[in-house]
């Protein structure tokens, strides 16, 4: 096998790390640990009052991906 980047590395471990489960289980781990590297947790800073307050930053891609591990975690 010729070497994977590490970002493709860390989607392959974490789904052999729950292959010993169900394969859905090593699919939801997969795209687990694919959201964390293409959409990282992120926060983002508001003002308000005089205060900065921080919030979670929504982003897309990560919830869509994190709902379909969800699923298949369900299964």
């Amino acid at each position: 096998m010729t070497d994977l980047s590490p970002a493709t590395q860390a989607v392959l471990e974490a789904s052999a790390e729950h292959w010993a489960g169900t394969r859905t289980q090593a699919i939801a781990a997969a795209l687990r640990a694919a959201a964390e590297i293409v959409a990282p947790l992120s926060y983002e800073d508001v003002w308000t009052d005089g205060r900065m307050l921080q919030y979670e930053k929504n982003d897309p891609v990560r919830e869509k991906l994190l709902a379909i591990a969800a699923e298949l975690e369900a299964q």
